[in-house]
């Protein structure tokens, strides 16, 4: 959509719900997600997505939800015996009031094959979340009515290393680097009004893939349940440590977490070259 007034903004319903009928017609979403940009799909459109970025077909996608339905996607009878559904409330809760995070732990029986992952002996999900006060939410709730319930995929909105040849592909966090690499795809863009404003709203985060917590492998040491850090992104693990303090928990950081996500940086000429090609 070259003609500004044609554009689809987030912050606006009516565009939000445009969006989610075409979702559930099949095309996938390209949003603004808490600071950065995210591509949501159906739950059976995993691997249309992976074919846009460049992944392979069959790589896992993960799962998103608006809040009040995050822990929709999880087998809550499957968690380790350390922790309690209303630990994991009160920790989804705490986490989704502060911004964009994301949440793996047992798969429920209904999502989809494309949407789960064997840790272990353990079939998980990932859920991925924008933050409760990202205008994303009225469109993932749309969304979400509109395919029945049913789970929504989704995945960081860029070209995968598998096709840029880097050692990471980061999140888009602005909108005209995002039309510039993906604008010509089958897509819509459903762009935040002001990105400026999208990451200021949420200044504890910095625009990279959310940080991710495992519930699955909880353990109980030195008195305190530990949950597990899975990916060190936007919440820094100094935040997701004071916030799991408050609620009498504390955190096990695994090797993969050990170094944090880098944002993306943009070469302004690439990205007008692009645009204008």
């Amino acid at each position: 959509m070259s003609d500004a007034s044609a554009r689809l903004v987030l912050d606006r319903p009516a565009d939000a719900h445009v969006a989610a009928a075409l979702l559930a017609d099949g095309t996938p979403v390209a949003h603004g997600f808490g600071a950065i940009y995210a591509l949501t799909s159906r739950g059976d459109g995993v691997r249309r997505v992976n074919a846009l970025k460049g992944r392979p077909l069959d790589q896992t996608g993960s799962v998103t939800a608006p809040t009040g339905h995050v822990l929709d996607a999880f087998d809550l009878a499957a968690l380790p015996a350390v922790v309690s559904v209303s630990l994991v409330r009160d920790v989804v809760d705490a986490f989704g009031a502060l911004g964009p995070f994301g949440f793996r732990g047992p798969a429920a029986g209904h999502v989809p094959a494309d949407l789960r992952a064997l840790d272990g002996d353990t079939t998980t999900t990932q859920v991925i979340v924008p933050g409760d006060a990202c205008p994303s939410q009225t469109f993932l709730a749309a969304a979400s009515d509109a395919v029945g319930g049913e789970p929504l995929a989704i995945s960081s909105a860029n070209r995968s290393r598998h096709v840029t040849g880097g050692l990471d592909a980061p999140a888009h966090w602005r909108v005209d680097g995002l039309r510039a690499e993906l604008g010509g795809e089958d897509l819509v863009i459903l762009e935040h009004d002001d990105d400026a404003v999208a990451r200021h709203r949420f200044p504890l985060h910095t625009t990279v893939s959310t940080t991710i917590l495992g519930l699955h492998r909880a353990e109980r040491s030195h008195g305190r349940v530990h949950l597990v850090l899975e990916r060190h992104g936007s919440l820094h693990v100094t935040g997701v440590v004071a916030v799991l303090r408050g609620l009498g928990l504390g955190l096990t950081i695994s090797p993969r977490a050990e170094t944090r996500l880098v944002a993306r940086a943009y070469d302004d000429s690439v990205v007008e070259g692009l645009q204008a090609s």
